[in-house]
């Protein structure tokens, strides 16, 4: 199994999971030709996806969805209250899936989670080929007993790192944003996403990786500093999915 990021960060998210001859989309931000673009350089076509799957209604994670899916006729996997949120949305194939049930698609084993985030039933997911496993949590507030239960003994994390709880407080952002971001239904800072990290065991994980940036908020050496820290790794061996220049492939062994 192996996995990529498009892009990760408030101007649009993607990530590709590839098990077997399997290959899905999580979330899709970016235009149908900037996607290809992306999935081009890192040797993949829309036309290979057998699912786009969606985390929750907000603009930087569906932004492609629907044109990505309608030129593709690609499935659009979801939940019932982010399909409600998109109902205007022109989607050619639709399939809700439960935020407390596992399903399969293909090669894929899938296990979505409810994470506390303002959007209507957002969830995040495990992914896995049977044998190994990639968590990814991009949106989430805060954390609570439930995620840290569902990525437990990951092989691979993908974990947000949106600001630096000082660089938010003294940055750019008006007030109301501030409390937004900052709040629990909003994003994680590197501090939280370290203390996540640190109620996991990392015993089986060969790839830790800070996503969703913010491009005002953080910097990559600060949430390098923070996942390293409770890891008990080297920053460097943090990697970070960039928003211009996503991630390569990193193979889950």
């Amino acid at each position: 199994m192996r996995f990529a990021s498009l892009g990760s960060g408030s101007r649009g998210n993607a990530l590709l999971v590839e098990a077997g001859n399997t290959l899905v989309m999580l979330d899709c931000g970016f235009s149908v030709r900037e996607t290809a673009r992306r999935m081009a350089l890192l040797g993949r076509h829309p036309e290979q996806l057998a699912a786009l799957l969606v985390t929750h209604e907000h603009g930087d994670h569906v932004r492609g969805i629907a044109a990505l899916a309608r030129r593709y006729r690609i499935p659009v996997w979801l939940t019932q209250g982010t399909r409600r949120m998109l109902r205007d949305a022109e989607l050619p194939v639709v399939r809700c899936y439960d935020g407390h049930g596992a399903f399969t698609i293909d090669d894929l084993q899938l296990n979505p989670f409810t994470v506390p985030h303002d959007a209507r039933e957002p969830c995040q997911f495990v992914f896995s080929d049977g044998a190994r496993h990639l968590g990814v949590l991009t949106d989430t507030g805060r954390m609570t007993p439930h995620i840290v239960d569902c990525l437990a003994g990951c092989d691979a994390l993908l974990l947000e790192c949106n600001h630096d709880a000082r660089m938010l407080a003294d940055g750019p952002y008006s007030a109301a944003l501030k409390r937004r971001v900052g709040g629990p239904l909003g994003h994680l800072s590197n501090h939280q996403a370290g203390e996540l990290l640190g109620l996991l065991d990392h015993g089986r994980l060969q790839h830790l990786v800070a996503a969703h940036l913010s491009e005002k908020n953080n910097r990559p050496e600060l949430a390098r500093a923070a996942l390293a820290a409770a890891a008990c790794c080297a920053p460097d061996w943090v990697a970070v999915a960039d928003q211009a220049r996503g991630l390569d492939w990193r193979s889950i062994d």
